[in-house]
């Protein structure tokens, strides 16, 4: 629900966090796995990478085609995703 005005429509910060538990499960099916750790005011999302994801030489070209790409695609306001350690 909105945090503003109780309209019924999912907060931006509800979308993302539903976006990234549908991505979960395809990292953790390979050994990895994908925290949110937060997202900043200009809408730059910040996730960890962990487990087999976290050092993998494919894991920047996961984080921006993957998980980036998915998120514009469902949640257009997001600006960009980072990984953090």
């Amino acid at each position: 629900m909105c945090d503003n005005c109780g309209c019924g429509e999912k907060s931006f910060d509800a979308k993302v966090s539903e976006v990234i538990e549908q991505v979960r499960p395809m990292l953790q099916n390979d050994g990895g796995d994908i925290e949110l750790v937060g997202i900043d005011e200009d809408n730059t999302v910040k996730v960890r990478l962990q487990g087999a994801c976290r050092g993998c030489p494919g894991a920047a070209m996961t984080l921006k085609m993957g998980v980036e790409r998915l998120l514009k695609e469902r949640v257009p306001e997001v600006k960009e995703v980072v990984a953090v350690q």
